[in-house]
């Protein structure tokens, strides 16, 4: 399940994708988003999952690695689906006992499991064509006129650099310890739910201790290079914004267009 965890990695590629400025990936993951919970009918839907195909096909991501990064999610999917079916009321379907399956319930399922789908496969993509260095860059430079009322915009991009970086380190120390626990005689995988976390218990404090390391040295190492925050920062790569990216940006607004007109149809 941990190597199923792959928020946070880059994969290099030389695609439209990956060339666009981070400043427009992240523009477009905001109009996405706003697209994909604009969307009421099947139409709107079919509209937006033909458009993150087409991005998925452009950015040439492997599917495999794709589906195996929303492993992670299904407990979490299967569980607002089973919500939806036993709590929406509507046409009754199925009865049994106390428990009523409505056909608005079985309806709502699929579209909220579908939305739930495509949000994280879309989000996944910005992360995996986009390395942490030119995300965070991007998010300053976007958050950039919150300067003027002293918003720490800089710090804030910096943590989110530092928590992407760490995600993969750590899903490696974990799984380090895990296979240490695992030598010693432990066991992860057998046994009910509770059973189960409380085998996890052990990994908690070795792998405290590791991250309150990796962060400790971090530290050291900024301050010995005179790092005092974003004033007077220089960068090595400037962001600039080329034809491909207003281009990106009209399709996206034309596809932010296209669903509310046809949320406003009803389809």
């Amino acid at each position: 399940m941990l190597k199923d965890i792959t928020i946070g990695q880059y994969f290099p590629g030389n695609t439209w994708v990956h060339k666009l400025d981070p400043r427009t990936k992240l523009i477009m993951t905001v109009v996405y988003i706003a697209a994909l919970f604009t969307a009421k009918g099947y139409i709107s839907y079919a509209v937006v999952l033909c458009f993150l195909i087409t991005v998925i096909n452009i950015s040439r991501v492997n599917l495999k690695v794709l589906f195996r990064s929303l492993k992670p999610i299904i407990i979490i999917v299967a569980f607002t689906a089973v919500l939806n079916i036993l709590f929406t009321s509507g046409t009754p379907v199925l009865k049994f006992w106390i428990i009523t399956i409505t056909k608005e319930g079985l309806i709502n399922a699929v579209l909220m499991v579908l939305r739930l789908i495509m949000l994280m496969a879309g989000t996944f993509i910005l992360t995996y064509t986009t390395t942490p260095l030119a995300l965070t860059d991007g998010l300053e430079s976007l958050l950039g006129p919150l300067k003027k009322i002293r918003f720490p915009v800089h710090e804030l991009a910096m943590m989110m650099n530092t928590a992407l970086r760490f995600i993969p380190d750590l899903i490696d120390e974990t799984d380090k310890i895990m296979s240490a626990q695992k030598a010693r005689g432990a066991n992860f995988e057998t046994g009910n739910l509770i059973e189960r976390a409380k085998a996890m218990m052990p990994l908690i404090v070795p792998l405290f201790i590791s991250a309150f390391r990796r962060a400790d040295e971090l530290a050291i190492a900024m301050e010995s290079r005179c790092y005092h925050g974003g004033e007077g920062r220089t960068r090595m790569k400037q962001l600039a914004a080329g034809k491909r990216d207003y281009i990106t940006g009209c399709i996206g607004a034309g596809l932010l267009a296209v669903i509310i007109v046809l949320a406003v149809l009803g389809l």
